[in-house]
C-alpha cells in the first residue's frame, strides 16, 4: 500500500521534472528519486488505488445481478447438507481474473452467513448489503491478474420467489433439498458472478449423510463413505453459466446408461416416480440421436436426468447435461430440456433480454421431434397458433419482453418458434437446418444475444427478406400479418 501522501503522488503524475528538481534541490539521492518515480508509476496506472468493481450488471431485467471488474474461470464449491436440520456448510474458492484495476470487487450471495473471506490467500475485509457481498483485499489487484477468492459461510438457504411468482434456489423436499437457479436463484447457496455473461467450469464436492444421494453437473468422479457420511465429488470442465447448475439431495434410483457414441449418462430418479418415468427415459438414447443430427454434437463430456417428485418443483429446468422434472416427463419435454443443451446451456443468452433464444429455439424443437416421427408438422403447429385468439400470445413481442415478470410467459415460447418458423419459410429447409448446427457450433460454450443471431442469419441467406420477421414477429406489438 501506498504511504505516502497522495498529494506528493498527483504530483508526480503530472509533472516528472517538478520531483526531479526537488531532489536535487534537497540532494536526495539516484536511488531515492528512482523509487519514487516508480512509486508515481504504480499509482498512476491504477494499479495500488484501483476503483471498486461494479455491483450488477445493468441487466434490462435484473440490474444487479452479476458484478463488474473481473471474470471467473472456476468455481471449487465444497458443501455439507443435513436435511434433518437444514443446514448448508460451504466452502467456496472462486478462481478469476481482473479485467479492470480493482480495489475491491462485489459477489452475490442471497442470505446464509459468512463467517471468513481470503483473496490470493489473505484475509480480507467484507460486509453484506442485500445480495451483495463486498470484498475488499489486502492488497489492490491490477487489471489482468488470476486472482483466488475463498468464502467459508453456513446457515439455512432459502427459497427464492421470482418476479412471475415460480420459486428457484433452495427448494427443501421430502427427503433432501433441489437448488434451482433461473434466473437468479444461484446465489442462494453459493457465492458467484451470478449472470448468464460469466460462464466458467465447476467442481462441486458435497457430503450428506449415509444412504442419500448427492447429485450435481457433469461426472461423477467419485464417491467416498466415512463415519455415517457420503462424499460427492462432481466435475464439469465446460464453462457453465451459474444459473444452469444444480444440486438434487435426496434417495434415487440411480442408472449410468451410455448414449450414442458412448456418450455416458448419468440418470437419478426419485423412487415414487421410476416406474411412470422408465418408458420416456428408455428414448433417451434416441432422442440425444436425433438432437444431434439436428443440432450438432453434443456439446458436454456426459448427459443425464434427474426426476423429482411433481411437488418439488413447478417446472422442468435445463440444467446443464442434467435437467430437472417435476415428475415423469412428457416426451416433449424431455425433447425440449435436452435441445436447451444446445440452446441456453451451450450457446447461453448474452442477458435476459435474450431469453427467446433459449425458449424458442426449444420449443421449435418440439415441433421438429413432432415432423420427423409422424406428429403435426412445424407448419401446421404455426397455423393452430396463428389461428388462436387467446391475448396472452400475442401480448408483446418476444424480442422484448416488458418486465422481469413475463420473461417465461407464452410469447417467448411460442412466438419465438414462430420467429423461427418464418425464418425457415424465409431462408429455405436447407439453409435453415444448416443454421441450427452453425449457430449452435459458432457460439459453442459461449454467449450470443439477438442481434448476433439475425446478423448471423442475414449473412447465411444474402438474398432473404428477413425484415418482416425481424420488423414484425420478433420485435412487432400485436398479431402481425401473415398470408
Amino acid at each position: 500500500m501506498v504511504s505516502r501522501p497522495p498529494l506528493r503522488i498527483a504530483r508526480v503524475c503530472r509533472s516528472a521534472p517538478v520531483v526531479r528538481t526537488a531532489a536535487r534541490r534537497r540532494a536526495r539521492t539516484v536511488v531515492a528519486v528512482t523509487a519514487l518515480l516508480a512509486l508515481a508509476a504504480v499509482a498512476c496506472d491504477g494499479g495500488v488505488h484501483g476503483r471498486p468493481g461494479g455491483y450488477g450488471l445493468r441487466d434490462p431485467y435484473f440490474p444487479r445481478a452479476g458484478n463488474g471488474g473481473y471474470d471467473v474461470s472456476h468455481y471449487g464449491l465444497t458443501l455439507a447438507y443435513d436435511p434433518a436440520v437444514g443446514r448448508l456448510t460451504g466452502t467456496a474458492v472462486i478462481t478469476a481474473r481482473a479485467t479492470a484495476d480493482l480495489s475491491a470487487f462485489d459477489l452475490d450471495l442471497s442470505g446464509l452467513h459468512v463467517t471468513s473471506v481470503t483473496v490470493g490467500g489473505r484475509s480480507a475485509r467484507f460486509h453484506r448489503a442485500g445480495q451483495e457481498l463486498t470484498v475488499r483485499p489486502h492488497d489492490a489487484l491490477r487489471r489482468g491478474d488470476r486472482f483466488e477468492v475463498t468464502v467459508r459461510y453456513a446457515g439455512t438457504p432459502h427459497t427464492v420467489t421470482d418476479p412471475d411468482g415460480s420459486q428457484e434456489g433452495w427448494l427443501p423436499t421430502a427427503d433432501g433439498a433441489l437448488a434451482l437457479g433461473e434466473p437468479v436463484g444461484s446465489m442462494a447457496w453459493f457465492p458467484g458472478n451470478h449472470h448468464p455473461s460469466d460462464k466458467a467450469a465447476y467442481d462441486i464436492t458435497v457430503t450428506v449423510p449415509q444412504g442419500l444421494t448427492a447429485v450435481s453437473n457433469g461426472e461423477l468422479t467419485s464417491e467416498t463413505s466415512s463415519g455415517g457420511r457420503t462424499t460427492f465429488r462432481w466435475h464439469s470442465a465446460e464453462p457453465m453459466a451459474s444459473y444452469l447448475a444444480t444440486l438434487a439431495v435426496g434417495h434415487y434410483e440411480i442408472s449410468r446408461p451410455v448414449l450414442p457414441g458412448g456418450l455416458p449418462a448419468y440418470v437419478a430418479v426419485d423412487p415414487a416416480e421410476a416406474a411412470a418415468s422408465r418408458e420416456v427415459l428408455a428414448r433417451l438414447p434416441e432422442v440425444v440421436r436425433w438432437a444431434e443430427d439436428t443440432f450438432g454434437p453434443y456439446p458436454f463430456a456426459s448427459a443425464g436426468v434427474i426426476v423429482e417428485r411433481p411437488g418439488d418443483a413447478g417446472y422442468a429446468l435445463e440444467t446443464q447435461t442434467r435437467p430437472v422434472f417435476p415428475g415423469a416427463p412428457e416426451p416433449s419435454t424431455l425433447v425440449h430440456e435436452l435441445s436447451h443443451q444446445w440452446y441456453g446451456d451451450s450457446v447461453t443468452p448474452r442477458t435476459w433480454r435474450d431469453m427467446w433464444l433459449n425458449e424458442g429455439f426449444a420449443t421449435y424443437a418440439e415441433w421438429l421431434w413432432d415432423e420427423d416421427h409422424g406428429g403435426p408438422t412445424a407448419q401446421q403447429h404455426f397455423d393452430e397458433l396463428y389461428r388462436s385468439d387467446d391475448e396472452d400470445l400475442w401480448a408483446f413481442a418476444p424480442g422484448d419482453p416488458p418486465d422481469a415478470a413475463r420473461l417465461a410467459a407464452r410469447p417467448v415460447y411460442d412466438r419465438g418458434a414462430m420467429v423461427l418458423h418464418l425464418v425457415r419459410r424465409a431462408v429455405g429447409d436447407r439453409t435453415f437446418r444448416a443454421v441450427l448446427k452453425d449457430w449452435a457450433a459458432a457460439h459453442r460454450h459461449g454467449n450470443a444475444g439477438t442481434e448476433d443471431f439475425t446478423a448471423f442469419v442475414e449473412r447465411r441467406a444474402p438474398g432473404a427478406d428477413l425484415e418482416p420477421v425481424w420488423r414484425d414477429w420478433l420485435y412487432g406489438d400485436g398479431k402481425p400479418a401473415y398470408p
